[in-house]
């Protein structure tokens, strides 16, 4: 079988999905790899030959330290959707070909949903064909929607910001004492973990967010209103987490309420925003109060001066654990997380077939929702306050944070 091996990221970037990277690049090294090459913008990049040695980009113990260190995706990424196998042959037989001529034994691909039905799809393709290069997915999303792991790298860090900095804006909106509804969209189009984390923010010194909407519970404007109101009664400043792809019962989303624009990805997914925008004017309009929106938008997932320590620590092993399982002979398999305990916390990790990921989605479970809709329990506490625990501090230089690029 082929003796180099190739890795590839895709979908949207996390601050921590580098650290997979370090992990999948040093475990294939340590294992024998001739050469570990990296798809420049996932497979995409691939069927257009555009590939990296790695160790021309990682010198050195500080170069992979720096890797850890750097958020969004170092080798750059893709939304692009493999065809079924029967309808685009051509494009198999094309990547399969690439992947003989870099004499590639072992495959692995970073990403969410998108990208395990990726490496779904080029596992049964091989199989079809007799090939004998191995394909591992490495999971990652700050969406936290992945099915079978516990949580996703990537998810951790990017709750981690969310919970601080809706401390911070908590601390802002109630300077004046006078009627004020902040409203702050958070990433997840049919998942609310992202917008759960805002009740992270709630503690000895911070009396939390006053609302919290997630997709998974139906939305209507006018009962939303009305909370407003009811909430606005007793205190003037009200802060409200609101998911970008809250929904109404018909099923539309909120934001398709405002007349925006959306476009639409290779994977059909609408770009969803100004949910918050739309809701912030809605309460303006109704109630005898001043607004603001605030869209956290990509913020919230390349904040790589404030990840958690927890986060990129499983994020290197996942991609470590992916790399040991390849070479191991395992393949079509997606490296999972596993809870071992809370208290201490301790994970560790397990092989999933792809077809108990790909093109599924984790909701956050309804017993963790309160009664009114608007917070969270205490279960969902104690599932993500493990996960944002420590931090990895930045390398900086002349005061900003280094990272390492692409030659």
């Amino acid at each position: 079988m082929g003796k180099n091996a190739i890795v590839g990221q895709s979908g949207g970037p996390t601050s921590v999905i580098n650290a997979s990277l370090a992990g999948v690049f040093q475990s294939c090294q340590a294992r024998g790899a001739q050469v570990v090459y990296g798809m420049c913008n996932g497979v995409a990049g691939l069927l257009e030959k555009r590939v990296v040695d790695l160790s021309s980009q990682l010198k050195d113990h500080m170069d992979v330290e720096l890797l850890k260190r750097t958020p969004s995706s170092f080798l750059g990424s893709c939304r692009y959707k493999l065809p079924p196998i029967e309808e685009g042959r051509e494009v198999y037989e094309k990547l399969f070909d690439i992947l003989k001529e870099l004499d590639i034994g072992y495959f692995f691909y970073i990403g969410g949903n998108d990208s395990m039905d990726t490496i779904g799809k080029l596992a049964d393709y091989g199989k079809l064909v007799g090939s004998d290069i191995r394909f591992m997915g490495v999971p990652k999303t700050i969406d936290n929607d992945l099915m079978i792991t516990d949580h996703t790298p990537g998810y951790g860090s990017a709750a981690k910001y969310i919970g601080v900095v809706m401390k911070e804006i908590i601390r802002d909106a109630t300077v004046y004492g006078t009627n004020y509804v902040t409203i702050v969209e958070i990433m997840g189009r049919n998942a609310g973990w992202l917008t759960a984390a805002a009740a992270l923010a709630r503690a000895e010194d911070c009396e939390g967010v006053d609302m919290i909407c997630l997709p998974e519970i139906p939305f209507n404007v006018d009962r939303f209103v009305e909370k407003v109101a009811a909430m606005q009664a007793k205190k003037p400043s009200i802060v409200i987490a609101v998911s970008e792809g809250v929904k109404l019962e018909d099923g539309r989303y909120v934001c398709e309420l405002a007349d925006d624009v959306h476009a639409v990805d290779a994977f059909g997914h609408k770009a969803l925003t100004g949910t918050a925008r739309f809701l912030a004017n809605t309460c303006a309009r109704r109630l005898n109060t001043k607004t603001r929106c605030i869209e956290l938008s990509t913020l919230q997932r390349c904040a790589g001066h404030l990840t958690s320590r927890t986060d990129i620590t499983e994020a290197y092993q996942v991609g470590g654990a992916a790399a040991k399982a390849a070479f191991e002979g395992h393949t079509g398999e997606m490296v999972a997380i596993k809870r071992v305990s809370n208290a201490p916390y301790q994970s560790t990790t397990e092989l999933h077939p792809i077809s108990e990921v790909a093109n599924l989605e984790k909701k956050v479970p309804l017993e963790w929702i309160n009664d009114t809709h608007t917070d969270m329990l205490p279960a969902f506490l104690e599932y993500a306050r493990p996960l944002i625990q420590a931090e990895l501090t930045p390398i900086y230089v002349d005061g900003l944070p280094c990272h390492i690029c692409m030659n």
